[in-house]
């Protein structure tokens, strides 16, 4: 199995165990002399399956990422804690861009005049190559999850 079969994998088993704690909380409690309309046993079984199934897939995913290197020499995993540092620093300046852009509104010209502090140009200049960045290494690990075995 190659790792991005691994990883939809994972995304199924993660929304069946979200499907199976809504149906067991749902068949949990019954007003005495009702028949809930599944087992909840059967259910706490599947679940319990599929928790382990995940487990495993998960601990499989994690050493191939260990194990696994880009182009660059980098892990997967050290690749995708960059990646997600690039997404969280773009959006952090993508915030203050969109703060600095809000207009203030003055009644009269007695009332306090705020101006920005940062330089949006060059903010939106970071943003810019935060995305290239993020897309650049976001482009290389998918290619690389559809050619490295599981």
């Amino acid at each position: 199995m190659k790792l991005a079969e691994g990883l939809l994998l994972r995304a199924e088993y993660q929304t069946k165990l979200e499907n199976l704690q809504s149906r067991l909380l749902s068949n949990l409690k019954m007003q005495e002399g009702d028949i809930p309309n599944e087992d909840p046993s059967l259910l706490l079984n599947e679940m319990e399956e599929t928790n382990k199934k995940l487990t495993d897939l998960v601990k499989m995913i994690n050493n191939c990422n260990a194990r696994e290197t880009l182009s660059d020499g980098r892990t997967l995993s050290d690749a995708l804690v960059d990646r997600e540092a690039l997404l969280k620093e773009r959006r952090i300046l993508a915030n203050l861009v969109g703060r600095a852009s809000e207009q203030d509104y003055r009644v009269s010209r007695a009332e306090i005049k705020m101006t920005v502090t940062l330089s949006v140009k060059e903010l939106q200049s970071k943003i810019d190559v935060l995305s290239k960045e993020y897309r650049q290494l976001d482009t290389e690990l998918q290619g690389k999850n559809w050619t490295v075995e599981l």
